[in-house]
């Protein structure tokens, strides 16, 4: 079972890969220790021009998010969800990269921007709800979101998302 320990050293392990493979790639990237709202680190390029990153990671098939309202209006009917519209990106121009954490370096990262990362998990919790007539079956008022490993594949490695906002 996951504990806040554990959850928080895989985050922290999230953080400090993303960054050494920003510099990898010829950024300096500084982390923020989950210290700064909505991104965890800023890169740059030798122009000097930025990018603020988000780092979710994981070491299981998914990534567990507590509260979709941050993506989108949500609204009850008695118990039954309403999904509104969706929420706009709280930092101009933020990139999220998702880290699946394996064993002996094999790790995965998958780039996107905010606003695909919303229309993801949106679209995934309209499904949700579908199949459920609109009630979460175990406690209809949650807000939980999940996003898959299957569902980030076409972002995999997808470093050049980071390099076109930089330019």
């Amino acid at each position: 079972m996951a504990t806040g320990r554990s959850n928080k050293i895989v985050g922290q392990t999230g953080e400090y890969l993303v960054a050494a493979e920003l510099s990898r790639r010829g950024m300096i990237a500084t982390t923020f220790t989950g210290n700064v709202p909505h991104y965890d680190i800023i890169a740059s390029d030798e122009a000097g021009s930025h990018v603020s990153v988000q780092v979710k990671a994981s070491s299981g098939s998914s990534w567990q998010f507590a509260n979709i309202s941050h993506y989108c209006d949500i609204t009850f009917d008695d118990k039954q969800q309403i999904v509104g519209d969706p929420k706009a990106c709280p930092v101009r121009g933020l990139i999220v990269i998702f880290v699946k954490i394996e064993d002996a370096g094999s790790d995965r990262f998958y780039i996107l921007q905010w606003q695909i990362l919303r229309n993801l998990l949106i679209k995934n919790h309209k499904a949700y709800l579908y199949k459920h007539d609109g009630i979460r079956p175990k406690k209809w008022d949650s807000l939980h979101a999940a996003i898959s490993e299957k569902t980030l594949e076409p972002y995999l490695n997808k470093w050049d998302t980071i390099e076109k906002k930089l330019k």
